[in-house]
């Protein structure tokens, strides 16, 4: 999945929503990053002078063979603000990569609400993809839509303008808020979680976000995602269906072992296994190499450096196994940095650890508050 282009209006948290609640802005919210093995949670709170994390928590997702229903994620969702301790209800939530489709498209200059059913009768023609049964929210780049009567996007011969464009299925945004709602909750927002990190970097580095060429590479479970930015402007995105379960699973398949024994010694013991690291690792390493490349190419520009999170940037070994790969500095990053860190004693010790896995669900709490 690629966009070259502009970006969004620099200085506005990316706030694509499949759902946004019409309540009035809070100043709390929880904002949960739904995993396919681990959900993170945040709840953060904006105040005078910026704004801080109270909590963080990690849940391991409902197992299921299919969709986990409304009930069982309800469940989930309940167990995660019990384990916040948080004083609000107000909840938003970040889809998986592999659950939303992000992309640029041109569209005509027309009010939103018109945009988003031009996408809904006409995927194929401005997506090059039959989406239906889906949802969709737009972000056009220079941040303004057409202002007017609904009419008016019905003439013809208007002019084109570039959207950054987000849909999801209905289904599975209905199955979430009927979730959010038996969890005895509201649900404020609803986000493509590919587009969270971005936020979360513009707060966290603001000077690196708005002057340098970087690349955002998310190591999922079982989905990777890069997002290349230059100077704040959103230019390629891609998903790649290569995660941290690839490796795992490659490691204990080559020793024979389980994939529990196969985990421990990827994060305890990496040097042992990095030759095998690094060929299970490579199918990753080229994908990600090859967007980089397309990029340079199409731009005259080289990537700076690679920022990496996700549950495999705390592994050494695997940053040093992309670097090879990928022959651009790569390095985990804390997306928290920019944030006032009003967190338990216990929290706060263990937060230079585990910031890496929080760069969605930080974002997503950013682009609600």
């Amino acid at each position: 999945m690629t966009g070259t282009g502009n970006g969004w209006e620099r200085g506005n948290s990316m706030a694509l929503a499949f759902f946004q609640s019409a309540s009035r802005r809070r100043d709390q919210v929880v904002a949960v990053d739904l995993g396919t093995r681990c959900s993170k949670a945040v709840w953060m709170q904006a105040r005078s002078d910026g704004y801080a994390l109270l909590r963080y928590a990690f849940l391991d997702a409902p197992v299921a063979d299919k969709e986990p229903s409304a009930n069982l994620l309800a469940e989930h969702l309940r167990a995660l603000l019990e384990a916040l301790e948080a004083r609000t209800r107000l909840v938003s939530l970040a889809l998986g990569v592999q659950d939303a489709v992000v992309r640029y498209a041109e569209l005509p200059q027309m009010p939103l609400p018109d945009m988003r059913q031009v996408l809904k009768t006409s995927s194929k023609i401005y997506l090059q993809q039959e989406l239906n049964g889906y949802v969709f929210d737009c972000w056009p780049v220079n941040g303004k839509a057409e202002q007017g009567p609904s009419e008016k996007s019905r003439t013809a011969g208007l002019p084109k303008q570039r959207v950054l464009v987000a849909g999801a299925r209905q289904s599975w945004v209905e199955t979430l808020y009927e979730a959010v709602k038996q969890a005895g909750c509201q649900a404020s927002h609803m986000l493509p979680g590919l587009l969270a990190p971005i936020n979360a970097l513009e707060r966290a580095c603001p000077e690196l976000y708005q002057q340098e060429t970087v690349a955002l590479v998310n190591l999922g479970f079982r989905h990777s995602s890069i997002c290349i930015l230059q100077q704040g402007d959103l230019v390629l995105s891609r998903v790649l269906a290569i995660g941290g379960d690839h490796v795992t699973q490659g490691l204990a398949d080559m020793m024979g072992i389980s994939y529990a024994e196969a985990e421990g010694i990827k994060v305890g013991m990496p040097g042992e296994v990095r030759e095998q690291i690094q060929s299970l690792l490579a199918p990753l390493g080229r994908e990600l190499k090859a967007s980089l490349d397309f990029f340079e190419h199409q731009n005259d520009r080289p990537v700076g450096q690679v920022l990496v999170s996700g549950g495999s940037a705390l592994s050494e070994c695997m940053l040093q196994v992309l670097q090879a790969e990928l022959m651009t500095e790569c390095r985990a990053w804390d997306p928290t940095a920019g944030l006032q860190r009003s967190l338990p004693p216990q929290q706060l010790a263990e937060l230079e650890q585990l910031a890496p896995h929080l760069a969605v669900a930080v974002g997503t709490a950013l682009a609600t508050l």
